[in-house]
């Protein structure tokens, strides 16, 4: 596969890339963490705040997703991501975004990433300094640009992302991932241990219900038990007695 360099220029960092607040940051490490956990098994990988080279021969040209989803490549971690090493694109890229990379996000990455070919492009605002309603999305759609169709980016009006299968919206300072199939939300790690506390709760519950209910039963059978001893016991006196006590 060969992948052409666009034909614009585009900055690059030489310092490691950083989120800006800690609400840009939590929310990179969870989307990581969930889009992570979802796509296990399969072959596809999510890197989080790593270099993406995209031009053979050109080191300095490069960009640091806050979080970037590649199918048809190894699962696991990289160091970086070269395009040309690897032969895939990213499918998906979400950038957690705020007023003062607003340029940067929507312009020179917004380009990069549709010149490159990623399908889907999502900005999230967790302060909502910006973007109406703090998530956009961006899909590929070909479109007829004097006589020739190109692909360019156009917004995502129904909050899906049909790369990963997902509808997304937005609750509290997070994104917010369900599946299309199912409905059923992919738990960010608070929930997942929120889950599982309620779970061991509820066996922990049924537990001690099986342990009374065993309990009773044992009190039941040394009743009967009791109760049977006492009445062969009265018989045999009865018979002591010369009495049947079949006939009483």
């Amino acid at each position: 596969m060969t992948f052409v360099l666009p034909s614009v220029t585009y900055p690059s960092s030489d310092g490691e890339p950083v989120a800006e607040t800690f609400d840009h940051l939590y929310a990179i490490l969870v989307t990581l963490e969930v889009l992570r956990q979802y796509l296990s098994g399969q072959q596809a990988t999510v890197l989080a705040n790593q270099f993406l080279y995209y031009a053979q021969g050109f080191p300095r040209l490069r960009v640091a997703p806050d979080v970037m989803v590649i199918f048809s490549v190894a699962p696991g971690g990289r160091d970086n991501y070269k395009i040309w090493e690897e032969g895939q694109v990213p499918a998906a890229i979400f950038e957690m975004t705020s007023a003062g990379t607003q340029q940067n996000d929507t312009v020179e990455k917004k380009h990069l990433y549709e010149r490159l070919g990623v399908r889907e492009y999502w900005l999230f605002d967790p302060r909502g300094e910006w973007v109406e309603g703090r998530l956009q999305g961006y899909r590929l759609q070909p479109v007829e640009v004097m006589g020739e169709v190109v692909e360019v980016y156009l917004p995502i009006t129904d909050g899906r992302s049909a790369v990963l299968g997902l509808r997304l919206q937005v609750e509290d300072r997070l994104p917010a991932f369900y599946r299309e199939d199912s409905g059923e939300k992919l738990l960010i790690p608070a929930e997942l241990a929120e889950e599982l506390h309620r779970t061991a709760a509820l066996l922990e519950q049924e537990r001690r219900a099986r342990e009374q209910e065993r309990q009773g039963r044992e009190q039941e059978r040394r009743a009967r038990e009791q109760a049977e001893r006492r009445a062969a016991a009265l018989a045999e006196r009865l018979r002591e007695l010369g009495v049947d006590p079949d006939t009483v």
